[in-house]
């Protein structure tokens, strides 16, 4: 692994054979991903929510192979996606993407135990899943056994027996909307209210199109997998277009076997 962006004096040290960069070659700490990777220090007024979207995409734009993700990622693509979930207080997915994905509970990772406890976080993230017609399967170990209970975000709208079910399933259902589906910026505030302000979406593209769209997303961490798919896969974000893009700053890049690891930020 190697840092390509910022450019220091150790980014810019020749390592072993010449190569540029100090760090290629050498696999990077769990600590030191969680340094590369930390949220914003809390402000004078105390901790603000910020949401993060870590997602990957091919060379030709999908974010997809197959359906899934893992067939586009990598070993050092899958530490830094458990390094992000150990930094959130909660991850927010799409109901599809729990689905198709097969999601279970997050687990405690000893590696960042003491890392959490000083943070004054639960042992792991919590999940929270948007869903507006809350068609999941709660006899799943994500409901049925997680370490945190998972929340389920939703409308004002949603059935009422699919509500039951989920409550009697012991997940935590929170309405972030007026009607059918969530209003993002309303879902961003009611995670707050509930203590999570580190805030990690790992998509499906649906949902990430509507953070986008409304304005709420912070950051964006954008693994750019050095594969070609062609074929009509989804790229990261779908739905309508917003009227004027949104420009986001690079933070951060790292590198390592053709793999770009990249951290944008709201600009």
């Amino acid at each position: 692994m190697r840092r390509l962006f910022p450019v220091t004096d150790e980014t810019a040290a020749p390592a072993p054979g010449g190569a540029p960069g100090g760090d290629a070659g050498r696999e990077w700490s769990l600590d030191e991903l969680a340094a590369a990777y930390a949220y914003p220090e809390p402000g004078p007024g105390g901790p603000v929510p910020w949401l993060r979207a870590n997602m990957v995409s091919t060379l030709d734009g999908a974010a997809q192979h197959d359906g899934r993700s893992q067939p586009i990622s990598s070993a050092t693509d899958m530490r830094i996606f458990g390094t992000l979930r150990a930094l959130a207080d909660v991850v927010v997915v799409g109901a599809e993407t729990v689905r198709k994905e097969g999601y279970r509970p997050a687990r405690a990772r000893e590696d960042f135990a003491a890392m959490r406890e000083a943070a004054g976080q639960r042992p792991a993230p919590a999940i929270a899943v948007v869903s507006a017609g809350l068609d999941l399967d709660f006899s799943l170990p994500l409901f049925t056994s997680p370490l945190v209970p998972t929340l389920i975000l939703t409308g004002a709208a949603a059935a009422p027996d699919r509500v039951a079910a989920a409550e009697k399933a012991g997940a935590l259902v929170v309405t972030a909307g007026d009607g059918i589906g969530i209003d993002p910026a309303r879902a961003v505030r009611e995670l707050a209210g509930l203590g999570h302000t580190r805030l990690l979406t790992e998509g499906g593209p649906r949902l990430l199109g509507q953070l986008v769209a409304a304005g709420v997303l912070d950051e964006l961490c954008l693994t750019v997998s050095p594969m070609l798919t062609a074929g009509d896969a989804q790229r990261i974000a779908g739905g309508p277009a917003v009227t004027v893009p949104h420009r986001f700053s690079l933070v951060s890049m790292l590198e390592e076997d053709g793999f770009l690891f990249t951290r944008y930020g709201r600009a």
